[in-house]
């Protein structure tokens, strides 16, 4: 008598697209990115399992997780078909986030936490997805070919509970960004698997949901890092990795006048 098949898991994932998928629907959301520095660390897939919402696993290059912490400026912010957000649609976002994938295949982002400083827009994206935004004070400076952000967490609702921030003597987290991009352009398998995010998973009241976005691939470039005095990934319980030398830095060139982003309406998955 033969031995009974291994159980299979599931199954690889097909490459991420270079390209965006058509969105499933309508978009609902259209905004702009530019600015953009994406700073990242390799981890072990073990340490971001448990941010995973439930029917995804951890997304890995060579055999690692990666963690990144990115800060950009959101601009031209729209509910569609309504035109941009007066006043309320530019504001700097810093995020701490990392890679997902779930059973169907569909390859997404996991955020950890959201820093953004207008409290109308950061209520309105966790009243319509559930992310975890944090509300902060946060600025950018341009200057002599670099570019800084700077965040300090507010005290004030945690957005996800409900609850105010504890009143302890402990600083809230906050972060330091100065980097400096070049004009080498980059496109690799690894820049396009931590950029080609054409989605992201979250937790939503009890279910997991993925909404997909579009846009046009990532004008990436090599950049330098030349200061990170960062708190966000130790609030994020990555403690460990502002304190080491980030495993890929890259950014968009300054001069980009920043991409257009649609997203479309979240769908809750299978798990």
């Amino acid at each position: 008598m033969s031995d009974p098949a291994p159980e299979r898991g599931p199954a690889a994932p097909p490459a991420l697209p270079h390209h965006a998928p058509s969105l499933p629907g309508r978009a609902v959301i259209r905004q702009r990115w530019n600015h953009c520095v994406f700073l990242h660390w390799r981890v072990d897939p073990a340490r971001v399992a448990p941010l995973m919402p439930a029917g995804t696993r951890p997304d890995t290059f060579d055999g690692s997780a990666w963690v990144g912490l990115i800060p950009f400026v959101l601009s031209d912010h729209a509910f569609l078909p309504l035109p941009p957000v007066p006043r309320l649609g530019t504001f700097v976002e810093i995020n701490v986030r990392t890679y997902s994938v779930d059973n169907a295949g569909n390859r997404g982002v996991v955020f950890a936490s959201l820093e953004a400083e207008p409290l109308p827009s950061v209520l309105a994206a966790q009243a319509l997805f559930g992310l975890p935004y944090r509300w902060a004070r946060a600025g950018q400076r341009i200057a002599d070919g670099t570019i800084e952000y700077r965040s300090r967490r507010r005290r004030g609702p945690h957005l996800d509970t409900g609850m105010l921030a504890p009143r302890t003597r402990d600083p809230l987290p906050s972060t330091r960004i100065h980097a400096k991009p070049s004009t080498t352009a980059v496109d690799t398998p690894l820049s396009r698997f931590l950029t080609d995010r054409w989605g992201f998973h979250e937790t939503r009241r009890g279910r997991t949901i993925y909404a997909r976005n579009r846009h046009e691939p990532w004008p990436l470039v090599e950049a330098e890092l030349l200061r990170l005095d960062d708190g966000l990934l130790a609030a994020a319980g990555f403690a460990d990795l502002a304190a080491r030398k980030p495993d890929s830095v890259l950014a968009t060139p300054l001069e980009h006048p920043g991409i257009i982003t649609e997203f479309a309406a979240a769908r809750a998955i299978s798990v």
